[in-house]
């Protein structure tokens, strides 16, 4: 198997109708329990690649409980030959489970993980996890779990309902002796797609994923309304901009914000919130420079979370290779009880959709970063917030005039002298008017602080607003882009 016959296979099955999945497990791991499966173990000692002291390892997840669907995986060989690696019972410590697994056969696996010295080189950590779904998520250096990413996303809202397609078969090219990246082949399969995807995993401080995706729409099958392309996962629940009165910790979020870099140089800053409906964004864009879900706030002191420890946990930065075209950002944001739900989706939806059989092809870098991230060349919101402090409003003014105080940083912003002349620009959609802006110096941080005051129109529909820091003509910020959500 190679990427062009794998892609070969991907264009082949588009031409026929989706079969679902036939395998059905055996009714001990279909009604097995949470705790029951959180008792089997691999053995690592069964590590793929051990025994030969290779730089990377790989580890295999069991079936049972929410991953009911087994995928298929194999090894590619130096000499172009596939091992297939089936399940084998001999690889899994079962605990106090009394399984009777002689009729198991190869049931195949839920998924796998790749390990790697990434933290230093007594232990091989845990670097990448591809498990459920098309869903993926790797760490760099010191990080801890947060966001995931996923292979491809269709109709994530509106239509007749979300379809997650899911890799279906794995193939791990075997490392070479002195290797510093590893490369998984997968095959992707829907009931309306059908895809190709090669990951080059590159461990490091920031840990890089070069993904190679050709997707394919099958004949026959349902429109798609939405195809959603290098599709970010994440979770919010609190931050500066919508604090929870009644929860000790300041935030809790895997992601605070959306950043977008245009085809045209401009940076804009979407801070992400809690709705109380599914609320959708769209960034019309042509060839973007990059976009993703970031986490900016990095100190232990902005959750106070011991156990969840929230400032470790990756931003996930998606830098295009080649050009994209037309096309835009989505951003979908949906309500939550509490931080057990992913609640935050991001994607690339092409102009186009390719003709059914046709591959629409993509390349990315997808790094996962930590406090050394991508940030705008002139400078960057560094918090944002909501409400008053003293004020001569009354509470029914201030509810229906909401202020929203914005700290900017950074080099250009450094650059200027104690008196420069800085604005701030200042605009709403039709639904808001700016009643009051102010641009001052932050001595207490050597920051730049702008408040906005802003009035809805029509209360029940979202206001839009921009704001950016200028310096005589010179645009020295990134664009907050910011949504009032109705009341």
């Amino acid at each position: 198997m190679d990427w062009d016959a794998l892609t070969q296979r991907a264009q082949t099955l588009a031409q026929e109708p989706f079969r679902a999945n036939s395998d059905k497990l055996p009714d001990t791991l279909a009604n097995i329990t949470y705790d029951q499966l959180r008792d089997i173990r691999f053995n690592t000692d069964q590590s793929l690649w051990r025994s030969s002291n290779l730089p990377f390892e790989a580890q295999f997840f069991h079936l049972g409980l929410y991953q009911t669907e087994p995928v298929r995986i194999h090894e590619l060989l130096p000499d172009g030959r596939v091992n297939h690696l089936p399940y084998r019972r001999a690889d899994f410590n079962v605990g106090k489970n009394t399984f009777d697994t002689s009729a198991w056969g190869d049931l195949g696996h839920a998924g796998f993980r790749l390990h790697y010295p990434l933290n230093g080189q007594a232990y091989k950590d845990e670097l990448a996890v591809f498990q459920g779904a098309s869903y993926f998520r790797a760490l760099g250096a010191g990080q801890g779990y947060g966001l995931s990413a996923r292979g491809l996303a269709i109709d994530t809202v509106g239509g007749s309902g979300e379809e997650f397609p899911r890799f279906s078969e794995f193939w791990l090219q075997r490392p070479a002796a002195d290797a510093q990246e590893v490369t998984v082949f997968a095959l992707l399969e829907s009931p309306r797609a059908t895809g190709a995807y090669r990951f080059v995993i590159r461990p490091g401080q920031q840990t890089t994923t070069t993904v190679s995706a050709r997707v394919f729409l099958r004949a026959g099958a349902g429109p798609v309304n939405t195809l959603g392309m290098a599709p970010l996962t994440s979770m919010f629940l609190s931050g500066e901009n919508q604090a929870l009165p009644s929860d000790f910790r300041p935030e809790v979020h895997d992601s605070d914000g959306l950043m977008i870099a245009s085809g045209s140089g401009e940076w804009l800053w979407r801070p992400l919130q809690r709705p109380k409906a599914v609320t959708v964004s769209s960034f019309t864009l042509q060839n973007p420079r990059g976009f993703g879900l970031m986490q900016r706030d990095r100190s232990f002191a902005n959750y106070e979370d011991v156990e969840a420890r929230y400032e470790r946990r990756p931003s996930a930065w998606i830098k295009p290779l080649g050009d994209w075209g037309n096309g835009r950002v989505e951003l979908v944001q949906l309500p939550t009880p509490d931080e057990t739900h992913d609640n935050i989706v991001a994607y690339w939806v092409p102009a186009q959709l390719p003709a059914a059989g046709q591959p629409l092809e993509l390349s990315y870098e997808l790094a996962w970063q930590g406090d050394a991230q991508q940030r705008p060349p002139a400078s960057w919101v560094t918090q944002t917030r909501r409400g008053y402090g003293y004020s001569k409003l009354s509470a029914a003014e201030q509810a229906s005039q909401p202020q929203y105080v914005i700290d900017f940083a950074g080099p250009a912003l450094d650059a200027l002298p104690a008196n420069a002349p800085v604005k701030a620009v200042i605009t709403a959609d039709a639904n808001g008017r700016v009643l009051q802006t102010l641009a001052y110096p932050n001595p207490a941080t050597r920051t730049w602080r702008v408040t906005v005051r802003v009035a809805r129109v029509d209360p029940a529909q979202p206001v839009e607003l921009r704001a950016f820091l200028q310096h005589n003509n010179d645009t020295v910020s990134e664009t907050w882009t910011h949504l009032l959500l109705p009341e």
